[in-house]
């Protein structure tokens, strides 16, 4: 079997009897080919199949097409909905994307990235992983960085984040106007950005109204269910767990049902989680919802706009998040505890 040819401009050229910069500067869309001209290019183009060479078009334009993403975890649910964010902004705009995930590892981090620099990307972006302390890999790079969700304020570039501060005091208030007063957080790093807007977030909702701060139930860098259990083997043990992200989320459901308590009835759960299945748990969880396509969305434009040379709007987007309240945080049934 002959293997079929690929279509190059010359062959639309030849079709249509133009010149092939005339076809060529069609295809790009300029502006000096009329209307008609264009349109019919690229009609014949798609007839014929013809696909741009990406080698030919990165050293014609310099640059490769191509951009980088280094997330922590693509099974993670709010990982997986911004690189969809992400594609779906960049393939509209002519770029390919190539995904890494660092796995909470910095080692694999700043392979991901030195990989991915090797291989000529136009730009980066990226959410830090859990164990990032040093950036040298990243203030190194030539090609610009953008960073979401997770982020380094003594990077130079643009950033993609929500309101985790106002987010998280929303969600914290909430608890407390079901009547709960020994609250608990659990968190991940102290150094991420994250942990350090949501913390401050709890600790403020907590001195709104007058609840003193049990540093006992500040846990932070918690990884495993046993740093949950301890929570309750003490005497005071916490009426309500706020997650700083899902797979806590997850630990404390499991935590909870291994001790036998209920939920919300002992125990009330409320947290972020971008998991699409929350509301189908038993019982349905209170989250806090980031938009996350739109996370991705927003990096991507920013990315390519430092990539084209386009002035930016703005360095920093934060988008704001919003309050699910579903049954796992509903402890009362009459009157909320702070009306007045």
């Amino acid at each position: 079997m002959t293997r079929k040819t690929a279509v190059t401009i010359k062959d639309i050229a030849q079709q249509l009897k133009m010149a092939p910069s005339t076809v060529s500067r069609a295809l790009r869309g300029s502006r000096d080919i009329n209307a008609a001209t264009r349109l019919l290019v690229q009609q014949v183009a798609e007839e014929l199949q013809y696909t741009p060479n990406p080698i030919a078009l990165s050293l014609k334009e310099k640059r490769s097409k191509i951009i980088g993403v280094v997330v922590p975890e693509i099974a993670n649910n709010f990982c997986s909905a911004t690189i969809g964010g992400i594609e779906d902004y960049a393939y509209r705009r002519g770029y390919h994307v190539m995904i890494f995930q660092s796995h909470e590892e910095y080692e694999r981090e700043v392979a991901n990235v030195r990989l991915l620099t090797s291989r000529r990307i136009d730009g980066l972006i990226i959410s830090l992983a859990n164990n990032t302390r040093s950036f040298d890999h990243l203030e190194d790079m030539a090609a610009p960085v953008v960073m979401f969700d997770r982020v380094h304020d003594g990077l130079p570039g643009p950033t993609v984040v929500v309101d985790d501060y106002a987010g998280t005091f929303k969600g914290v208030e909430h608890l407390i106007s079901e009547g709960c007063r020994r609250i608990a957080v659990l968190s991940m790093a102290p150094w991420l950005s994250t942990t350090q807007k949501r913390l401050q977030g709890y600790r403020d909702a907590l001195g709104t109204y007058n609840i003193p701060v049990n540093e006992r139930f500040i846990v932070q860098s918690c990884e495993t269910e046993a740093s949950i259990l301890d929570l309750f083997t003490g005497p005071e043990r916490p009426d309500a767990l706020f997650f700083s992200m899902e797979r806590l989320a997850m630990m404390s459901l499991q935590v909870l049902k291994k001790l036998g308590l209920r939920i919300p009835e002992d125990v009330a759960l409320a947290g972020f989680s971008d998991n699409p299945a929350s509301t189908l748990f038993s019982p349905a969880l209170t989250t806090i919802r980031q938009p996350t396509f739109e996370i991705g969305q927003q990096a991507a434009e920013l990315l390519i706009a430092q990539i084209e040379g386009t002035p930016l709007s703005a360095p920093t987007v934060e988008l704001t998040t919003l309050l699910d309240i579903q049954a796992s945080s509903l402890k009362t049934t009459g009157k909320n505890p702070l009306a007045k």
